[in-house]
C-alpha cells in the first residue's frame, strides 16, 4: 500500500516558519513527507532538511518523495523526543526551524494490518515503530484491570473506563483478545444500547488511549517540545500541530512556561530569579483549518496549530 497521508494545516504551518533558503529545518514527524516536501521546495541546495520518524514505512516513502529536491536531506529513523542527541550525532548545533505534526498518520489508520483502526479487522498492534516490544495486544491482554482503567480514563478521557476495563479482563479470562474487531465489540457492549450507535464510535476514545500507551506519545512530550525550543537559533520558529486536548494542553503549557520568564511569587517587589522569556508566541490562539480543508480532510477538524519564535 502506498503511504498516503494528507498533511493538515500544511501551508499555514510551513509559512509560519518563514523558511530561510539556506537554513536548517527539522520535520520531527516525517510521515509521508508532506510538510517536509513543502519545506524542501523553499530551500536552496545549501539548505538542509532533517526528517525524523519512528515508522520505517514513513521513512521509505518520504525518502522517495524528497529525492527530487536539491537541498541537503538527512532522514533519521528515530523518535523526535531524542532531537538533541540526533542533532549532536549529525554535528548540527542549532536549527532555523522545525515542525511537529503529532498523533497517528492517515496511512497508519488506513493500513489494516497496522492494527490502529476500530473500523478494520486486524491483529492488535498499534506500534508506530514496528521494532518496539510493547504492542496493543500486550496492553489489552497483560495489563492489570486498574492500570487499564487509568489508561482509558487519562489518555482517552473515557468516562466509561471502569466498565470497559472490567469487561476486557472478563473477556480475556476466556480467551486472549487478538483482533481490533474483538476489542471493539467488547468496548461497544460496555455502553448502553442507545450510546453504541451515537455519532462517535464507542471505541474511539479507548483505541486512542491504548495507542498513546503503546507509543508513549505523552510521556516526555513536554520535555521534547522544550528541547526543540532549546535547539532553535535566535529568531527560529517551531510549529506544532495537535489533534486532541491532552497533547494540546501539554504543548500550550510548555509554550506558556517558556514565554513567561520570571517565576518569582507575585508578592515579591522585584525579580530575584533572573529568568527571562525564552520564546514569544506567534499566535495567541491556535490556528485551525478553514472550510475548504475541513471539507477535504476529516482529520483536520480537531487540528490546532501553535507557533513560537526563539528570543
Amino acid at each position: 500500500m502506498d503511504f498516503k497521508h494528507i498533511s493538515v494545516l500544511l501551508n499555514e504551518s510551513v509559512d509560519m516558519l518563514k523558511v530561510d533558503p539556506d537554513g536548517t529545518y527539522v520535520d520531527g514527524t516525517l510521515g509521508g513527507g508532506g510538510h517536509a516536501s513543502l519545506i524542501c521546495s523553499k530551500l536552496s541546495s545549501d539548505g538542509r532538511l532533517i526528517g525524523i520518524d519512528r515508522d520505517m514505512d514513513a521513512i521509505n516513502a518520504a525518502g522517495e518523495r524528497l529525492e527530487g529536491y536539491s537541498c541537503i536531506k538527512e532522514i533519521v529513523h528515530d523518535n523526535f523526543f531524542n532531537i538533541k542527541r540526533i542533532l549532536k550525532d549529525l554535528d548540527i548545533p542549532e536549527i532555523d526551524g522545525a515542525i511537529l505534526d503529532l498523533g497517528v498518520s492517515s496511512y497508519q489508520l488506513d493500513t489494516s494490518e497496522r492494527g490502529f483502526s476500530y473500523n478494520m479487522d486486524a491483529d492488535l498492534d498499534m506500534r508506530m515503530d514496528r521494532s518496539a516490544d510493547l504492542d496493543a495486544y500486550k496492553v489489552v491482554n497483560e495489563y492489570e484491570e486498574d492500570r487499564l482503567r487509568r489508561i482509558l480514563r487519562d489518555y482517552g478521557e473515557e468516562k466509561n473506563a471502569a466498565k470497559i476495563a472490567r469487561n476486557i479482563v472478563k473477556a480475556r479470562e476466556v480467551k486472549p483478545i487478538r483482533t481490533t474487531f474483538e476489542l471493539s465489540e467488547i468496548i461497544k457492549k460496555s455502553f448502553p444500547p442507545a450510546k453504541r450507535y451515537a455519532d462517535k464510535h464507542p471505541a474511539k476514545r479507548s483505541f486512542q488511549a491504548i495507542r498513546i500507551e503503546v507509543n508513549g506519545e505523552l510521556d516526555g512530550l513536554g520535555e521534547a517540545v522544550s528541547d526543540f525550543a532549546d535547539v532553535l537559533k535566535t529568531g527560529g520558529r517551531l510549529s506544532v500541530i495537535t489533534f486532541h486536548s491532552l497533547e494540546d494542553r501539554i504543548v500550550k503549557n510548555v509554550f506558556a512556561d517558556l514565554a513567561r520568564g520570571c517565576t518569582c511569587p507575585k508578592e515579591f517587589p522585584v525579580c530575584v530569579c533572573g529568568n527571562k522569556p525564552k520564546i514569544r508566541m506567534i499566535n495567541k490562539k491556535p490556528i485551525t483549518a478553514g472550510g475548504e480543508e475541513l471539507e477535504n480532510n476529516n482529520r483536520a477538524h480537531s487540528a490546532k496549530l501553535r507557533v513560537i519564535e526563539k528570543l
